[in-house]
């Protein structure tokens, strides 16, 4: 079993959180100034301030000492709780223009949504730029091999079948079954597939992968024990990479949101969650691997960046688009009350997950199994 050592742990995280956070903040930033809002504030991190400068608009850039995300405050900007500073209504009329509060609520929802859209939008041009470069896989759903006592055998599934269809969603290449498998251990999956020319179809129950990798780490992934025939790749040119990326960039949100179901819905233990501690893990085994592979999980965590923060949960993004479309709506602001209420309804359900995953993440890098050798 590898490790890649604190040193390089430490340093993958902070080279793989900090840029996220900097573009996520950039997207509300960019957007803010589009809009004639003034910037009082932009940091990476909390707490603190380790170092920093103030441009000439006025905008201090710093960097604090709690490196777990960042912020963007705006001239007249919310609270955490989702309250405007009253003083914006006593400014000057040329300063208060400049406030976030001003603007009308469609253009504050655009501020808000631009920091996961720069998410999304990273992970677009990380993977154009990797389409162009090395190409895409053309692999066929066409069986290659049927690994013996699998649940491909199981349901009687043969080398020189063609996988069309799993659970009614059309397959074209190899990744996107193992995309749709991946997710679905133990599940019944409706497979359909061609057959010399005969269209037919099984009920598979997908059998459940618990191999360590290098570093021996146990991730159970769904296996249904087929191989590709020929691997293929072929170029990519500039004209079409944008669609590819683009259907890149929805198959991972498809999974992340598929994910996040089955979490719900109890079909995923809560234990599958993790958080900084086995995302810096990650982070640096990934990094020790290859700056292909670190790029490559950079591409999955900005994505998720993205589409966490648009969950309609007070504190994230996606609670603040949801007051606006209620004020949308209402033709007024939801009342201080309500958002005060709902802020700490949110913080609480934020921090129940942190310490979930925390404890996930503790027991996965086996903290708990090290102190009970030694109580023991």
């Amino acid at each position: 079993m590898q490790s890649p050592g604190l040193i390089l742990t430490i340093a993958a995280f902070m080279l793989m959180l900090g840029p996220l956070v900097f573009f996520h903040e950039l997207g509300h930033y960019f957007v803010g100034r589009w809009f004639g809002i003034k910037a009082d504030v932009f940091s990476i991190g909390f707490g603190r301030e380790v170092a920093g400068w103030t441009d000439k608009r006025g905008t201090r850039w710093k960097v604090s000492a709690l490196p777990l995300g960042g912020y963007v405050k705006f001239a007249g900007d919310m609270s955490p709780a989702g309250l405007s500073d009253p003083a914006w209504l006593a400014l000057p009329a040329a300063e208060r223009a400049k406030t976030f509060q001003s603007k009308a609520v469609w253009k504050r929802a655009l501020v808000v949504l631009a920091g996961p859209f720069a998410n999304f939008l990273l992970a677009f041009l990380i993977i154009f730029g990797f389409v162009l470069v090395y190409g895409q896989s053309t692999t066929t759903t066409q069986i290659g091999s049927v690994e013996p006592k699998s649940a491909a055998a199981a349901a009687g599934l043969q080398p020189g079948d063609r996988i069309t269809a799993l659970n009614g969603r059309e397959v074209g290449k190899f990744e996107d079954m193992v995309f749709f498998i991946a997710i679905r251990a133990g599940q019944n999956v409706r497979v359909d597939f061609d057959r010399r020319g005969q269209k037919m179809s099984r009920d598979v129950v997908i059998g459940t992968d618990r191999t360590p990798d290098k570093f021996g780490n146990v991730q159970e992934k769904g296996l249904l024990g087929v191989g590709p025939g020929a691997i293929t790749f072929a170029p990519v040119g500039v004209l079409e990479a944008p669609g590819v990326a683009l259907r890149g960039v929805g198959d991972i949100i498809g999974v992340t949101g598929t994910t996040l179901g089955q979490l719900l819905t109890g079909q995923r233990s809560v234990k599958d969650m993790s958080g900084v501690v086995r995302m810096a893990k990650i982070s640096g085994e990934q990094l020790s691997l290859g700056w292909i592979s670190f790029v490559s999980l950079a591409v999955f965590i900005s994505i998720n960046l993205g589409f966490i923060n648009l969950l309609p949960v007070p504190m994230l993004d996606g609670g603040h688009l949801l007051f606006y479309a209620i004020e949308a709506i209402r033709r007024r602001p939801v009342t201080p009350e309500i958002q005060e209420w709902a802020f700490r309804g949110g913080l609480a359900a934020i921090l129940l997950l942190f310490v979930v995953v925390t404890f996930n993440d503790l027991s996965a890098v086996g903290v708990w199994k090290h102190l009970a050798g030694l109580i023991g």
